[in-house]
């Protein structure tokens, strides 16, 4: 019962001098003794990772700028096709307008011809009437009768052949007007004939110019159509485009955080090697000079059953004797308690998992004997003052599930 409390008052002890070397410490310690081998291998891994992801934005992002540089030109090509189409289009408008003119002063020649022809047929209906009414006169008083009274009234033979000259010219007079009248209402009708069918070709090329004109407008709206898509096209890839710069940054953040995490862990690798090989190089005590304190064999039992509780018996004893073999090397603590709870050196102490054994004593008999053995100067991995589970790469020395080195 008495070794009970004094074991129990040197876990207390150990437990606030715990507590004060996790409230002392600045950075978290590694999960286990050595672990840092691993912990570079899985850092190397997430920097790969980091970096492929990196890989894969960037190719995301050039071939979102390739398919950016081709909208460019598809709307360049667009926008090349609007610029003629307009051209094309002013051509038509002038060309209708052009028509237009023509038509308009086509309609004016058309309207003044037919004014012309009724102007013409009016005067060509009253010769007629008069022609008419002459003839009617004469037949009416006797017609030649009336003629030989008008020749023989001349008092002499020139105003005779006067009368006679006057009827003639009367007479063919009449005939010449009328000729001549119908001649040119049949030259005006002909002229209007023709300007109907110069007004219908005009009229056709009009038809033409305006179906010419509409298919012109078709295109340039399809094209602006056209345009405008692409126009979006371009903004979606373009936001495209800028969520790929913006994954990028955030990856190139990852990778040079996570080579900076590798590094890190490198250099403590390195500094792990250069320990143990100092270690090796060291003064070395001899276990005869060492002086264990109370609660030495309780701690380190413990501390076996929370590295090797799962492990066969010479595993048990070789984590004892990585732990002795740091005591005795003047590169580590010169104490069970120091090593032990020397910084970033043994997980459980700052995971909780070795107060609780201590607090429950879970150290099983064989961690007790393994503690015992140790303590008396027995070693299993010679000098060896690190030890971890197996990876691809570490070299070292194998007993059970640990590799020692």
């Amino acid at each position: 019962m008495k070794e009970k409390r004094a074991l129990w008052k040197k876990f207390i002890w150990h437990s606030v001098l715990m507590i004060f070397l996790a409230l002392t410490a600045i950075e978290v310690p590694a999960n286990a003794t050595s672990d840092t081998k691993e912990k570079m291998e899985e850092a190397k891994k997430r920097k790969e990772e980091k970096e492929e992801e990196l890989k894969g934005a960037q190719d995301d992002l050039a071939r979102t700028q390739e398919n950016l540089q081709g909208l460019q030109r598809v709307k360049q090509g667009y926008q090349g096709e609007m610029a003629v189409l307009n051209e094309e289009l002013q051509e038509v408008a002038d060309s209708l307008a052009v028509i237009e003119t023509k038509i308009d002063i086509k309609q004016l020649e058309i309207d003044e011809t037919t004014a012309e022809l009724i102007e013409t047929e009016a005067l060509r209906d009253e010769q007629y009437e008069a022609m008419k009414q002459r003839i009617c006169f004469m037949y009416e008083t006797g017609g030649s009768k009336a003629y030989l009274e008008i020749l023989l009234s001349a008092e002499d033979f020139a105003e005779f052949l006067n009368y006679a000259d006057y009827i003639e010219e009367l007479s063919a007079y009449d005939r010449h007007m009328l000729e001549e009248y119908i001649a040119t209402g049949e030259r005006i009708a002909e002229e209007k004939v023709e300007l109907e069918a110069e007004m219908a070709d005009l009229q056709v090329l009009e038809a033409d110019a305006v179906a010419q004109q509409q298919q012109v407008n078709e295109l340039i709206d399809k094209t602006a159509r056209n345009i405008a898509m692409t126009a979006d096209s371009i903004e979606a890839v373009n936001d495209m485009a800028d969520a790929y710069e913006e994954e990028i940054a955030q990856r190139e953040a990852e990778v040079a955080a996570a080579d900076a995490e590798y590094k890190a862990i490198k250099a403590q690798y390195e500094e792990e090697l250069r320990k143990s090989q100092l270690a090796a190089q060291s003064v070395w005590r001899d276990i005869s000079q060492v002086q264990f304190e109370e609660g030495d064999r309780y701690l380190l039992a413990n501390l076996i059953y929370c590295e090797a509780g799962a492990e066969p018996y010479e595993g048990k004893v070789a984590v004892g004797a990585v732990v002795i073999n740091r005591v005795l090397s003047s590169v580590f603590p010169d104490t069970v308690t120091g090593v032990i709870y020397q910084r970033k050196q043994f997980s459980p102490t700052m995971n909780g998992r070795l107060a609780s054994a201590l607090a429950m004593d879970k150290a099983t008999d064989a961690c007790y004997r393994a503690a015992d053995e140790a303590m008396s100067g027995t070693t299993n991995v010679g000098t060896r003052v690190f030890f971890r589970t197996p990876i691809p790469g570490l070299e070292g020395l194998r007993i059970g599930g640990h590799i020692f080195y």
